[in-house]
């Protein structure tokens, strides 16, 4: 079987699930490639790992280049000829206007883009997503929300749902190495990703628990604005490819996005043994269950509360952990998803070919 997965992102997440994939594809005796931009962490990686790598140049978002990086693509499936393409995230869905449904097309989207748009962008998306519907072979979510917003987007495209894993070996508790209370912020620097909200409720944790230290992981667009403002008890450190030293530094592991599909710091930061608090964003709830506490998204004051209930109490702390091991391990396995996502590709290549 030959496949080819597009994708712009190359950093973070989305690209590790990518590359998660290609690995596992690959294992099967699988054709694998990947399309994407040629700098960055996923073409690097995958090249070290054997997979070939088509030179897509593309940017993040849409823009005034979109229609030639989209006839740039047509030539790349064009010369590989695929029997499967595996589009992931907003700007790789477009393809589906290359494509038309002429080869089987699996469309992931890993956070829809009309939930981090606004105005008049957020509408056209979401048009823009009904009408891929009859292009799209399958719809791929990471979690229940997000199939729940497309379809409340009028997306009608046969649709199952394989939650996000993470490698549970990899990613193991670690005994914390000091006795100070720590919070964990990892991601993107971004307004998507929430940190902004995260320091504007550190102040109320530190009236609670005044020795408490809050360590962000992470670098992008926004760390210039977030860092000017000089915040008490907080340190700062780019972009990590080891998270897991970092996790094991934590008491409690904070999400404060704004929109997600499934994100995986939870999903890791329970396979590290670490304790979650989240904004009720899409997939925190079904990844989390009892292993932390899910508040109100954007309701700082109740993200503060929980986060200084965790740090006054590792006991508590340690016992959602604790739980967060045992659900990493069971429910969100690295290998479980790419497993999943092997039969499901193989299957609608089978049946594809019947018709």
């Amino acid at each position: 079987m030959k496949i080819v997965h597009v994708t712009q992102p190359v950093e973070a997440g989305v690209a590790v699930v990518v590359l998660d994939l290609a690995l596992a594809q690959r294992r099967q005796g699988w054709d694998v490639s990947i399309a994407c931009p040629p700098t960055g962490w996923l073409p690097d990686e995958a090249t070290k790992a054997g997979v070939p790598v088509h030179a897509w140049h593309a940017t993040r978002t849409p823009g005034p280049n979109t229609a030639r990086e989209l006839r740039s693509l047509r030539q790349i499936l064009k010369a590989n000829r695929p029997d499967v393409v595996h589009l992931h995230s907003s700007k790789a869905g477009l393809a589906r206007l290359v494509l038309r449904g002429r080869t089987p097309t699996i469309f992931q989207p890993h956070l829809w883009s009309f939930r981090v748009a606004t105005g008049l962008l957020s509408r056209a998306s979401r048009f823009w997503e009904a009408q891929a519907s009859r292009w799209t072979t399958l719809l791929l979510c990471v979690s229940d929300d997000e199939l729940e917003a497309g379809r409340k987007a009028a997306v009608t495209a046969k649709a199952v749902v394989v939650c996000n894993g993470v490698d549970t070996r990899r990613l193991s508790p670690r005994p914390k190495s000091h006795d100070t209370p720590t919070a964990l912020c990892v991601g993107r620097l971004a307004h998507q990703k929430g940190q902004d909200l995260l320091l504007e409720a550190w102040p109320h944790v530190l009236a609670k628990v005044p020795d408490a230290e809050l360590l962000l992981v992470g670098d992008g667009p926004m760390a210039g604005r977030l860092q000017a403002t000089a915040h008490p008890n907080t340190r700062w450190h780019g972009h990590s490819d080891e998270v897991e030293s970092f996790y094991a530094e934590a008491d409690v592991v904070v999400l404060p996005s704004r929109a997600e599909g499934m994100a995986l710091v939870p999903l890791e930061a329970m396979a590290c043994g670490r304790s979650v608090v989240a904004f009720d964003v899409e997939g925190v709830a079904q990844s989390l269950g009892d292993a932390g506490e899910v508040v109100p998204a954007g309701d700082t004051k109740a993200l503060a509360q929980a986060i200084a209930l965790r740090l006054s109490d590792p006991e508590l702390a340690a016992a959602e952990g604790k739980r967060g091991r045992h659900r990493a391990e069971t429910l969100f396995d690295r290998h479980r998803m790419t497993d999943q996502i092997l039969t499901l590709t193989a299957k609608l290549v089978t049946e594809e070919g019947r018709r």
